[in-house]
């Protein structure tokens, strides 16, 4: 089986031989158990949590705690389509050439693999991102036949196939957790570090297991960090644009009515409003990973 199309987690081997497999790390976290019961109800999910939480992780237990009930494939969309369905249609157990002995073609798979599809195939994909418009075409007739979809994403992209899926939210670590995978990698880079200095740093990674990481990379390479820098943004372009929108229609009622001040002041602040949204000027709330 081509391994090559699971998450980044199971791309390249730990050396903490003795680690217990991803499904019995998630065994007791109530977001797991959620989308397992989802799931076991007919539903496809979509899983949101922020960036370097664990979402491929857990995509990885998910598929390990499920593969005894479904046939289920787990797979991410890296470039080639072609190389997605074949990763797909081995795990299913589904044929990869024609009569003739021949690799079939992206059509073909998709229909085998959808013939082959029922109420007992469960796909997840750790990056939903990822899916272009064609396989999530493909996807709308799967989950048609029966198969249950589970994705997983920062955000839910709101369109198409993500529209009818159940969205559950991946829970933050706990702070032990997070001082787990500061150990661990500091046991992996070789760093000496003491319980007190581990305390130190462990508010500036709040709980995200990626940043949890780099913070002993960087403690390794003696790289300062005093504060907690890291941010996302949180995309607030639909308000921006309304707030234009209204200014425009301001502008309009002071035309129509005469009212040179109302007519004025839309004018000058849909100008000043475009202008801001142009130059970059807001780029919207923040919020720290991790908090």
């Amino acid at each position: 089986m081509d391994t090559r199309f699971f998450s980044r987690q199971n791309t390249s081997p730990t050396p903490q031989s003795k680690s217990p497999s991803p499904s019995v790390r998630f065994r007791d976290n109530d977001s797991f158990d959620r989308v397992i019961d989802a799931v076991r109800a007919g539903n496809s999910v979509i899983v949101l949590g922020e960036a370097g939480t664990g979402k491929g992780e857990f995509a990885v237990a998910l598929h390990e705690e499920m593969s005894n009930e479904f046939q289920s494939a787990i797979a991410t969309y890296k470039g080639s389509i072609k190389k997605f369905f074949i990763a797909i249609a081995m795990q299913l157990g589904c044929p990869t050439e024609n009569d003739e002995g021949k690799p079939m073609t992206v059509d073909a798979l998709k229909e085998e693999i959808l013939v082959n599809s029922n109420e007992n195939t469960l796909l997840i994909f750790p990056e939903a991102k990822r899916l272009t418009t064609s396989i999530r075409y493909w996807l709308e007739d799967m989950i048609s036949a029966g198969a249950r979809v589970v994705c997983f994403a920062v955000a839910n992209p709101g369109k198409d196939i993500f529209l009818d899926m159940l969205e559950i939210e991946l829970e933050l670590p706990s702070d032990r957790h997070i001082r787990e995978v500061m150990e661990a990698e500091a046991q992996r880079v070789g760093l000496q570090i003491s319980k007190s200095r581990l305390a130190e740093l462990q508010p500036l990674a709040g709980r995200n297991p990626m940043l949890a990481r780099k913070i002993i990379k960087n403690e390794k390479l003696g790289i300062k960090q005093d504060k907690p820098e890291h941010t996302q943004y949180v995309v607030i372009m639909p308000i921006i644009i309304a707030a234009l929108m209204a200014f425009g229609i301001v502008r309009f009622v002071g035309m129509g009515t005469g009212n040179k001040g109302l007519y004025i002041t839309g004018g000058v602040c849909l100008v000043a409003g475009m202008a801001l949204k142009q130059l970059g000027s807001v780029k919207g709330a923040r919020k720290r990973l991790g908090q």
